[in-house]
């Protein structure tokens, strides 16, 4: 008889997750569309030499990435709010974001660990080097500074705050189309 219940758990714990993937659909492309914008914007920044020879750039390209990753969230959500056939409240845009948010932040480990393996692994070496050379950092300090774990960490605290933000934003301007 336990081993029925524990049966049944499991097959209700599974039909739950395939539910929710199913509702959150919406949501799990555009973080997959958010990830391949990343990816592109890093190969450019890379192609362009952004991670080697114009390194006191690659803030400032680096910070421009929030113009696409606003126009997404913006598509993202009115994606939703079609298929919501234009009744889609506040709560429920916020709620959305909130999801597409998430599942951005779950992809960014992978997205920072492809960027600094595949894209350019020269990336930190680099860094270190230039932030030791104009006397910015000592080189301990750089080397605990730029590496994977720190930048992931900063990758899922950064998609946390600005995707908020940015489904806060763009929650209010997305309203029913009936009132």
């Amino acid at each position: 008889m336990e081993a029925l219940e524990k049966s049944f758990v499991r097959a209700n714990t599974l039909e739950t997750w395939n539910d929710i993937f199913y509702r959150k659909k919406i949501e799990i492309k555009w973080a997959f569309i958010f990830s391949g914008m990343f990816l592109s914007w890093m190969i450019i920044e890379d192609v362009l030499g952004f991670h080697s020879r114009r390194l006191e750039m690659q803030q400032l390209v680096t910070g421009c990435i929030l113009i696409p990753s606003f126009l997404i969230y913006i598509l993202a959500l009115k994606n939703k709010q079609r298929n919501d056939y234009g009744n889609i409240t506040y709560k429920k845009n916020f709620v959305s974001g909130v999801w597409l948010t998430l599942f951005i932040v779950a992809l960014s480990p992978i997205n920072q660990i492809i960027t600094s393996n595949i894209i350019s692994p020269q990336y930190f070496s680099n860094l270190i080097n230039y932030t030791v050379s104009k006397g910015l950092m000592e080189r301990e300090q750089a080397l605990h500074q730029f590496n994977d774990g720190t930048y992931i960490i900063q990758s899922v605290i950064g998609g946390l705050l600005t995707g908020l933000l940015f489904t806060s934003c763009i929650s209010l301007f997305i309203r029913p189309k009936n009132k």
